[in-house]
């Protein structure tokens, strides 16, 4: 499963490739708290949450070996426009981030058939080892910040409740994320144990695309943006 380095490499790539106007990013912060919402409540990258949903619910996935994320059912129930004709950012946000769990894992699961490697534990503790070298080889900067624009948008949310505090909780642990990925940054080839280093540059640059093609649909008024292509 992607870390939030991860994630917030792919928004922060996304970002830097043009306005993000034009992408129909209104508010960055909220799009970049949004890419972080999915994992918030299952409670692992912020243990102290004042409550927990399960990992099935927030990502719409079947409890398989590796889950694959249904972003367009995401889509379809919550991707609304707003009185204004857009979508929230925090909406974008979490969409963007069901793409990449999405993506990582079908990529992986693809990876595993190939190879002949059965599900087990040893497994998945080379594949999360694999996922966090991967993520400490990126450089990333950002931080979403909880403004009061943030806190309007997580007050009409609409998967599930967003208090502040958590919010707050998230904006913390996401800044202990980018310190340590400062300081304990790999420079060079990484050790994998098992994907590899092409994999993870294939994989990060579909993923990026396919973000980003789904965003300019958007901006361009494309109904079905977040649908699979």
């Amino acid at each position: 499963m992607p870390s939030w380095n991860i994630h917030t490499a792919h928004a922060e790539h996304l970002l830097a490739q043009g306005d993000a106007t034009a992408l129909g990013i209104q508010d960055v912060n909220a799009f970049l708290l949004g890419n972080l919402l999915p994992d918030v409540y299952v409670g692992y990258m912020v243990p102290d949450v004042s409550h927990k949903i399960p990992y099935a619910e927030t990502h719409y996935a079947d409890p398989n070996f590796v889950p694959e994320p249904r972003y367009d059912e995401f889509f379809d129930r919550f991707a609304t426009p707003g009185k204004d004709g857009k979508v929230s950012d925090l909406i974008l946000g979490s969409w963007a981030h069901l793409v990449a769990d999405h993506d990582y894992n079908l990529r992986a699961n693809t990876f595993f058939q190939e190879h002949g490697i059965q599900p087990c534990t040893e497994t998945r503790v080379k594949k999360q080892g694999d996922f966090d070298l991967f993520g400490r080889t990126l450089n990333i900067s950002l931080i979403p910040h909880i403004t009061d624009e943030v806190l309007r948008q997580c007050a009409i949310y609409p998967p599930y409740t967003l208090d502040p505090e958590d919010m707050r909780r998230t904006e913390a642990a996401m800044a202990r994320i980018v310190a340590d990925n400062a300081s304990r940054h790999v420079y060079g080839a990484p050790a994998y144990q098992m994907l590899g280093a092409d994999f993870f540059s294939r994989t990060f640059s579909e993923v990026t695309a396919h973000i980003r093609t789904g965003l300019l649909a958007y901006a361009a008024g494309d109904t079905n943006w977040g649908k699979a292509r």
